[in-house]
C-alpha cells in the first residue's frame, strides 16, 4: 500500500529535498503551500507534476484540519515556518504565531483527524542560543537569543507535550545548520557563494557581512532529509540532535569559498555593523552521538566539499566555469542580476 506524506514548507530548501527523497521511496507526497502572490515554486519545478499541492496555512487551524481529513497522511513533516532570524526581530508577533503556534495547529489537527499518523517537527540549533555547554546535545538546556529561537523552543516543547499527553508519534530533529545550492539567497552561506560568482562575473564589487567570528556546525542539506524520514520509522518517537560534529566560522567559509575560486576575500568583503544581531549566537556545535549510535546515521559530505558544491552551483547559474575548467561565455540573461551587497543575512539552519 502506498504511503502518503504531508510536507508543510515543500517549496523551501528542506521541503524540496524531502519531497524528492519521499518520491524516490514510492510515497504519495502532499505539499502544503500558502495562497500568496509571491510563492516561489522554483525548487520543486522538476517534481511539481508528481506531487499534490494543496492550499493551507499554519495561521489557519481550519485549513490544517481540512487537509488532514481529506488526505489522511501517514506521515507529517512540519517544515514550514518564518525561519529568517533577522525578520523575527522585525516581525516577532508573526514569527511567534507562525513558527510557534503553527506547530500546535498542526498537532491539534493531527490529533483530531489522524491520531495514528507520525509527526516530525523541524526544531533548530538556534534554540541553544547562548549555549550552556559545547558541544550541544539533546539534553543541553535551551537559551534562545532571538524571537525565532524562542518560537522554535515553543514548537519543540509542544511536540514533546502532545507526544506525552496524547500518546502521539511525534518527534523533533534538532537540526544544526545545513546548506545547499537551494539555500535562500539571504542566508550567509548562499550570500557568500553567490557573491563569489557575481564578483567573478563583474556583477558585484563588494560583499558586506557582519560577525565573521560566529561559528556554526554546517552540513549538507540533502543528507539531513534522510534523517527526518528515519526518525519516523522507529519503534517509538524520540528527539535527536543532528549535525556534523564540526564547527567553522564565517571567516572559514569565506576562506573556503573564495579560495576555491582562487580569489582573496579580503579584497571584497567589508564589515557592516547593520548585520550584527541584537543578541549574537556565537558558537553552535552538535554532538551527534545519539543519532550515530541509535540510528547509524552519519553525514558524509565534509565542510570543504559542501562549500565547493555551493560555489560550483552559483558559478554554473552564471554560466561561469568551475575552478579548473575553461572559460565560458556569460549568458546575457544574468546581466540583470541585482547587487546583493546590502542584504541582511542569516545563519539559521
Amino acid at each position: 500500500m502506498t504511503r502518503r506524506a504531508l510536507v508543510t514548507g515543500i517549496t523551501g530548501q528542506d521541503g524540496s529535498y524531502l519531497a524528492e527523497f519521499l518520491l524516490e521511496k514510492g510515497y504519495e507526497v502532499i505539499g502544503m503551500v500558502r495562497r500568496t502572490s509571491t510563492v516561489n515554486f522554483e525548487r520543486i519545478d522538476h517534481i511539481q507534476d508528481r506531487v499534490i499541492l494543496v492550499p493551507g496555512d499554519l495561521l489557519d487551524q481550519t485549513s490544517m484540519i481540512d487537509i488532514m481529513k481529506e488526505y489522511k497522511p501517514d506521515e507529517i513533516y512540519n517544515l514550514a515556518a518564518q525561519s529568517f532570524v533577522p525578520t523575527s526581530w522585525k516581525q516577532p508577533v508573526f514569527t511567534g504565531n507562525c513558527t510557534a503556534m503553527g506547530v500546535t495547529r498542526v498537532l491539534e489537527a493531527m490529533r483530531n483527524a489522524v491520531p495514528e499518523a507520525r509527526f516530525y517537527q523541524a526544531s533548530s540549533s538556534e534554540m541553544f542560543g547562548k549555549v550552556h555547554e559545547v558541544p550541544q546535545r539533546e539534553t543541553t538546556p535551551f537559551y534562545p537569543r532571538s524571537p525565532y529561537g524562542v518560537a522554535k523552543v515553543y514548537g519543540h516543547w509542544i511536540t514533546v507535550n502532545y507526544r506525552e499527553s496524547y500518546d502521539l508519534y511525534a518527534c523533533s530533529g534538532i537540526l544544526f545548520n545545513h546548506e545547499s545550492p537551494r539555500r535562500g539567497e539571504t542566508f550567509v552561506t548562499r550570500k557568500i557563494t553567490r557573491a563569489v560568482a557575481s564578483i567573478k562575473a563583474g556583477l558585484q564589487e563588494k560583499l558586506f557581512l557582519g560577525n565573521l567570528d560566529a561559528k556554526r556546525d554546517w552540513g549538507y542539506a540533502p543528507e539531513y532529509l534522510e534523517m527526518m524520514h528515519m526518525l519516523l520509522q522507529q519503534d517509538s518517537p524520540d528527539d535527536y540532535a543532528i549535525g556534523t560534529g564540526e564547527a567553522h566560522s564565517v571567516r572559514d567559509f569565506l576562506d573556503e569559498a573564495f579560495g576555491y575560486a582562487d580569489m582573496d576575500w579580503h579584497k571584497y568583503v567589508e564589515i557592516d555593523p547593520r548585520y550584527f544581531r541584537p543578541t549574537e549566537v556565537d558558537y553552535l556545535l552538535c554532538d551527534p552521538t545519539k543519532a550515530k549510535t541509535k540510528l547509524g546515521w552519519e553525514p558524509k559530505i565534509k565542510f570543504h566539499e559542501l562549500v565547493r558544491i555551493m560555489v560550483d552551483a552559483d558559478l554554473e547559474l552564471l554560466n561561469l566555469p568551475k575552478p579548473g575548467e575553461g572559460k565560458r561565455i556569460i549568458d546575457e540573461k544574468f546581466n540583470g542580476w541585482h547587487r546583493w551587497e546590502h542584504q541582511v543575512v542569516s545563519m539559521d539552519k
